[in-house]
């Protein structure tokens, strides 16, 4: 069957695609990156640009993972709001989070104006919005907090939106622009000159070492360092317990009104984000929300449909044409991880940027290049992949880790939802108990059926069916994997293994 991807993004569709070669055999190189996303594609460019040989290898195609399917703010409003990130990390701690933010913004209008980029970079107000008197407090405290941390930030009762709202924390000078083209820039650039770009590679093994040795299922990069800058690194345990995997859903929708360009967003939990964007000279507004926990909601189909109407409700649109959703990593004290992995020497991580991975992700490659180079980096020791922060995020690391816990032990004991390829209609997926063992099964519409192990091939747990995007989803790291088994998405490498029902 096609395990394309079943809803397809605005930037994904408005660009055309790149084609590189996959790994032929081993190499050597200076740095080997795995992930095409925008961190692994601006570390590879950072260096190829100070005169190293990269090397970046991709699981699927270029931009296809969680950039392709961004709604690509580039923001100093950060999920964690400042008045913890003062609480949590200090005024040091949220003056950097703020200045290495903006950093990355400047990073990104640097190389769209020296590389001329053609890719809507626009800068904009953003606004997050108090819709109630409990949330107005709370915006207020934090409007004091953003301005303490360095933002340029102000409280306004003037929010250029067509709904009424009690009033706003705005903060000047954030951007808007199309990722792809901006990223596929950087794309065109990168081979060459010792430099390669590979795709449909997938990296199954990493060896931290004098050199280091990335191993693929299509032969051996040798290197002087490795740069994991997927969604989630392949170590197995240490990282994962303090990064927490959830969807996210967007949907955009060519403009009938009136729109003010910028950013908004609300105050609620979970919290949705508004943004406009002129891609072929259409005027879009995107809008994105309605998170959860990865294989949390049972029917994710009615996410899109609740943002839809949240939409339609809200805004001047007539029309939805296009819908998407993504996987956002949330970080266990509200930062993100970027820098040596935990134990490694060589080796370099770069994760959890919750839902700013634009800007992060940019960050993430200034980081790690500067540490790479031996450059003097003022952001390094708060971003440091091994800090440990007893008191920010210890409820969530207790919860989320005691969840996965539970998910571990429970959906083995779970009943099944039946036990003959009968009982899955065509267009359904079902956990199957077949000859005493559970089968997870899909059908095709046509009724062509797909049966495959159930059980995570990271660390054990059992997968739960994601009807939106037609996947199953690991509900403990976040792993996801097509409908015939096939690894979408990290930190699983392998795929699940397939299974033969029983002809009855």
């Amino acid at each position: 069957m096609n395990d394309e991807r079943q809803h397809k993004s605005l930037w994904t569709v408005t660009t055309p695609p790149r084609d590189f070669p996959s790994l032929p055999g081993d190499l050597d190189v200076d740095v080997a990156i795995i992930g095409g996303g925008i961190a692994g594609l601006t570390t590879a460019w950072l260096l190829k640009r100070a005169g190293k040989r990269v090397a970046v290898l991709e699981m699927h195609r270029v931009l296809s993972g969680q950039t392709g399917q961004t709604t690509a703010h580039l923001t100093e409003l950060l999920d964690t709001p400042y008045t913890t990130l003062l609480k949590d990390f200090g005024e040091k701690g949220a003056h950097l989070a703020a200045s290495s933010s903006r950093a990355a913004i400047e990073q990104i209008a640097s190389l769209v104006e020296t590389l001329s980029i053609d890719c809507g970079f626009t800068r904009v107000p953003g606004y997050r919005y108090a819709e109630t008197e409990s949330e107005l407090r709370e915006l207020l405290h934090e409007v004091s907090a953003a301005r303490q941390a360095g933002l340029l930030a102000s409280f306004t009762k003037e929010v250029p939106l067509p709904f009424p709202v009690k009033g706003a924390l705005r903060v000047e000078d954030q951007a808007l622009f199309h990722p792809r083209e901006y990223l596929l820039a950087l794309v065109d650039r990168i081979p060459g000159d010792g430099c390669h770009l590979f795709e449909n590679t997938k990296v199954v093994d990493i060896h931290d070492g004098t050199p280091c040795r990335v191993v693929t299922e299509r032969g051996t990069v040798t290197a002087r360092a490795v740069v994991e800058a997927t969604t989630t690194p392949l170590n197995r345990v240490a990282m994962h317990t303090k990064l927490y995997p959830y969807r996210t859903y967007a949907v955009a929708a060519p403009l009938e009104g009136p729109l003010e360009p910028g950013q908004y967003y609300d105050s609620r939990d979970p919290y949705h984000y508004i943004r406009t964007q002129q891609v072929d000279r259409v005027a879009y507004v995107i809008v994105g929300g309605e998170d959860h926990k990865v294989g949390g909601e049972e029917d994710t189909a009615s996410c899109f449909a609740a943002l839809e109407a949240y939409t339609r409700e809200r805004l001047p649109v007539k029309r939805i044409t296009h819908r998407w959703s993504g996987q956002v990593i949330e970080p266990a004290d509200g930062l993100p991880y970027i820098g040596r992995n935990v134990g490694s020497r060589h080796v370099y991580v770069a994760t959890g940027f919750s839902g700013t991975g634009m800007t992060f992700g940019t960050l993430a490659g200034m980081v790690v290049s500067d540490l790479i180079l031996g450059n003097q980096t003022p952001y390094a020791a708060l971003y440091d992949a091994g800090r440990v922060k007893p008191k920010a995020g210890a409820k969530d690391f207790i919860q989320e880790n005691a969840e996965v816990a539970f998910r571990f032990v429970a959906d083995r004991l779970s009943k099944p939802d039946g036990h003959h390829l009968a009982d899955v209609k065509p267009g359904e997926a079902k956990i199957l108990e077949v000859d005493g063992r559970k089968v997870a099964v899909y059908r095709e519409e046509d009724g062509t059926a797909h049966a495959v192990s159930p059980v995570c091939t990271h660390l054990g747990c059992h997968v739960h069916w994601n009807n939106a995007e037609r996947t199953w989803d690991c509900p403990c790291h976040g792993g996801r994997f097509s409908p015939t088994g096939r690894v979408l998405n990290g930190p699983a490498v392998k795929d699940l293994s397939s299974v033969k029902l029983p002809v009855k």
